[in-house]
């Protein structure tokens, strides 16, 4: 039976086909696109001057440039490239948590599957990792109709359960992903900011354009409950009956301290962090990060 894609919205892809997604870093691609290369190349935009060395494209003199200086100098212009979109989604138990009948799950499919398409619609290649306590599927990056299929059907069929793995699954990554991406992670981050960032360090060591959306509701953080309750551990702990009035000032210390930590965590590894909460609409969030991202006319 075919994977349903009721995470993919027509109006919502519709909305968002003319707001191209864009890498902070130059990328290394394969074929010629819309992002910047770290290698020079043909394209309209100029980048820089250098000193002619025999064996240089004569057509490439800037006879203007001569004349001024009487040196020759040639013109050098940006090379253009397409975009590797590597899109890690935490699978572990934790992303069941719901509201209003959307599972931090289904929020982190609905983000990542608009954004392969729209990566696929302007001709780059995607891929897809899922992490609970290890990776449960591994897709690397490709370009083709078929291929987001794949990624689709992959998003489509995931599942949450078991303990998170998510710090060794970015180290993982980090060495997987050979060449320059924008490496995009959809998690509700429940690991020590400590160590979330040595594998956000290692993925900017490689290179990689790193984006977190971070899926937070604000029960998490507030704590506003009024009466005794069970609470369950997703990942498979043991539950906890808990009296939210003897313990909430501590618990919103506690997510005060760890949202403190972690802001220094994404500031110092240069991170584009997103936070988000299951009641936004996911298409006002892509808008608002695609928009973020377009290149700032000169």
């Amino acid at each position: 039976m075919a994977a349903t894609y009721d995470f993919i919205e027509p109006r919502v892809i519709a909305r968002l086909k003319n707001l191209n997604m864009h890498a902070r870093l130059p990328m290394v691609g394969s074929v010629t696109g819309m992002h910047r290369s770290p290698h020079r190349g043909s394209s309209l935009e100029f980048a820089e001057y250098r000193k002619y060395v025999p064996g240089d494209d004569t057509r490439r003199l800037d006879w203007r440039a001569y004349g001024r200086s009487d040196r020759f100098y040639i013109k050098e212009f940006e090379a253009d490239t397409n975009l590797r979109l590597c899109l890690i989604v935490d699978t572990s138990g934790s992303m069941n948590y719901a509201r209003g009948g959307v599972s931090k799950l289904q929020f982190a499919r609905q983000i990542a599957g608009t954004l392969a398409y729209l990566a696929a619609w302007q001709g780059d290649a995607i891929g897809l990792y899922c992490a609970g306590k290890t990776f449960q599927r591994q897709i690397t990056p490709k370009r083709s109709a078929a291929h987001l299929r794949v990624i689709l059907d992959s998003l489509a069929t995931s599942t949450a359960t078991g303990e998170t793995g998510l710090v060794a699954a970015l180290h993982e990554a980090a060495e997987r992903i050979r060449q320059r991406a924008l490496v995009v992670i959809l998690s509700d981050l429940f690991v020590e900011p400590k160590e979330l960032s040595g594998a956000f360090q290692h993925l900017r060591f490689r290179k990689h354009d790193v984006v977190v959306f971070h899926l937070l509701e604000q029960a998490e953080i507030q704590f506003d409950f009024d009466r005794p309750m069970r609470f369950v551990d997703l990942e498979g702990g043991p539950a906890v009956l808990a009296d939210p009035s003897l313990v909430a000032v501590e618990y919103r210390q506690a997510v005060a301290s760890y949202l403190s930590d972690l802001k220094t965590v994404v500031r110092d590894a240069n991170v584009d962090y997103q936070r988000l909460s299951l009641e936004q609409h996911y298409g006002d969030v892509l808008a608002k990060f695609l928009l973020a991202r377009m290149p700032k006319r000169k």
